[in-house]
């Protein structure tokens, strides 16, 4: 049995994978048990609980916030990061690194492989792909694994926010031109131990649910599947949402190295039903 160091551990992710039954101990570390941010801390952390594993599910995902805070973007999405890698070299532990499909500009016309030139548009992306830099430059057991628009029950997240503005305003108008893969963490949680079951090599992974959706109709299912298919909704371009960052509008993720050990996430809309389910809403007919 390895031990497992899930940084981040009382977030979204971090509480998937806590509870996930991976065959391994799982030992968390949240933001009150150690600041990141802090070289000092962190090495000591990592060291006194000598993992095998450590996945960092820990980052700044405000990302219009980080707008106008680019300084704590960096020290938790790039330095922190860099902090977690020395501290896996010394103990000899693998660090599974979770990153964003933001760190693309979305202008690309196909789904972005592993070995796709990144480039980032906003501070939040640009934090992010320091992140992946810095991982790989302080450790050579790192893998860096990609995600987008990551979703899990109770959490605060795309879907939690379409049904408090439907419940609030009676009427929705969403993004009708921005489109990515949703990620559900109970399955994103899976596919990260199987790639360590299966001693996936160090390298970049893309793990979402399989299939691409815009905004708009991620928003309509949500709606539907939550009993609220009567609330209208609006598609609208982009450009009638002004936000202080600059999303990709086409940041679509393929995953072929993961793929390429067996490793697939199901299909997007079977796993918002499932949300829809845990979340406590009956099952359509």
């Amino acid at each position: 049995m390895s031990r497992v160091l899930i940084v981040g551990s009382t977030g979204q992710l971090g509480r998937v994978l806590m509870a996930w039954p991976s065959g391994h101990e799982h030992i968390g570390l949240a933001r009150a048990d150690c600041d990141i941010t802090d070289g000092a801390a962190v090495m000591a952390a990592v060291t006194s609980r000598r993992p095998d594993v450590v996945i960092n599910a820990a980052a700044y995902t405000d990302v219009d916030g980080a707008e106008s805070r680019p300084d704590l973007a960096y020290a938790v999405n790039a330095h922190a990061v860099g902090h977690l890698a020395r501290a896996c070299r010394e103990v000899g532990a693998t660090l599974v690194h979770v990153s964003s499909n933001e760190v693309f500009d979305g202008t690309a016309q196909h789904p972005y492989d592993e070995w796709d030139q990144p480039h980032a548009l906003s501070v939040y992306a640009r934090s992010k792909l320091a992140g992946e830099n810095a991982a790989r430059f302080y450790h050579d057991r790192v893998l860096i694994v990609r995600v987008a628009w990551l979703f899990a029950p109770g959490g605060n997240n795309f879907p939690a926010k379409i049904l408090a503005a439907a419940d609030r305003l009676g009427r929705l108008r969403v993004v009708a031109d921005e489109f990515g893969n949703p990620t559900y963490a109970p399955d994103l949680a899976r596919a990260l131990f199987e790639l360590l079951a299966a001693g996936a090599p160090p390298g970049i992974y893309h793990l979402t649910n399989e299939g691409m959706v815009s905004r708009y109709e991620w928003a309509c299912a949500i709606l539907r599947l939550t009993g609220r298919g009567h609330i209208p909704v609006t598609p609208i371009p982009h450009t009638e949402w002004p936000r202080p960052s600059r999303p990709p509008l086409r940041a679509v993720l393929a995953n072929r190295a993961a793929a390429a050990l067996g490793i697939r996430l199901r299909p997007w809309h079977e796993a918002l039903a499932e949300w829809a389910a845990a979340m406590g809403y009956p099952p359509l007919p």
